[in-house]
């Protein structure tokens, strides 16, 4: 009688290749359309703000008031402001402002929240007991009121907004992180790695901060909408960028009523930039948090 001899699954297993958590998150990711063109849409975007020269034919800056509140036309597509100056121009140099500004914010507030989370999961105790309650308390601030009061005391400059909205949009990240470290810290691979005699500086940020990093990529991501949104509201106030600098908030300064109503596109474009990054962002940070989530189907 033949013998027949039993399937090794794992040596099948061995066979296949395995494919790593970031290919699969690419993966993951390009089956979300919209996040997909969302991204796309975005780099154009950055594209344009960096190579604004290359693709505007007119100084943002250079006045004509013979040609004020012009309507679009073939030499100024998006028509001219109060002073004659080109809006397509504007809005192009103006993203480098405020791209720039939420990039900034973005990713100091982040690298900052990520220390402080990190040492306050990882060591626990009266450290995790005093970072959480400056967390607690820099929560508990009113963030407009401080952030004008702050501005006004100082002379508003580009700096100085960075500065504050650093200084009061890191909490977030800390919170998320310290919660993933307290979940991770006691997982055997970090006793393995303390058994191999690793420091607690590359437990920390080699071993634990990467495999915590996925909620953290999504909270980047979609905290960037939010300070486009709170960079144009404080430069449309007065209190972000200031003339001649042009963002896409303090494009908005002096839009009344009668402006909306007889020159539409002064207000339009400007608002239209900040509509269509704040949209793309969103949808590129729900294309992201499918992406990173495990549960998700191959």
């Amino acid at each position: 009688m033949a013998l027949v001899a039993p399937r090794i699954e794992g040596a099948e297993l061995l066979d296949k290749e395995i494919e790593s958590p970031w290919r699969l998150v690419v993966r993951r990711f390009l089956r979300h359309r919209l996040a997909v063109f969302s991204l796309i849409v975005l780099l154009v975007i950055i594209g344009m703000t960096i190579a604004a020269p290359i693709v505007t034919w007119h100084d943002p800056n250079f006045q004509v008031l013979d040609l004020k509140d012009q309507p679009p036309s073939a030499d100024h597509i998006m028509g001219t402001d109060y002073i004659g100056r080109d809006i397509y121009a504007r809005v192009v140099y103006a993203g480098r402002v405020s791209l720039g500004i939420a990039f900034s914010v973005v990713l100091l507030s982040s690298a900052f929240g990520i220390v402080v989370g990190v040492v306050s999961g990882f060591f626990g105790g009266w450290v995790d007991a005093l970072l959480m309650r400056i967390v607690d308390f820099m929560l508990t601030l009113p963030f407009l009121p401080i952030l004008l009061v702050v501005i006004t005391i100082f002379s508003p400059s580009i700096p100085l907004l960075i500065f504050v909205l650093v200084v009061t949009g890191w909490t977030g990240t800390a919170r998320l992180l310290r919660g993933q470290i307290l979940s991770l810290r006691e997982q055997t691979f970090v006793e393995a790695s303390r058994a191999l005699g690793a420091s607690r500086g590359r437990i920390m940020f080699r071993h634990l901060v990467p495999n915590a990093l996925a909620p953290i990529i999504v909270t980047i991501t979609l905290g960037l909408s939010d300070i486009v949104i709170t960079e144009a509201a404080l430069s449309f106030l007065g209190f972000g960028v200031q003339p001649p600098n042009a963002s896409w908030g303090n494009m908005l300064q002096g839009v009344t009523l009668t402006v909306l109503d007889k020159y539409p596109w002064q207000a339009f474009y400007p608002g239209l930039a900040i509509f269509i990054t704040s949209l793309t962002v969103n949808f590129l940070g729900d294309g992201l948090r499918d992406a990173l989530d495990p549960r998700q189907k191959m």
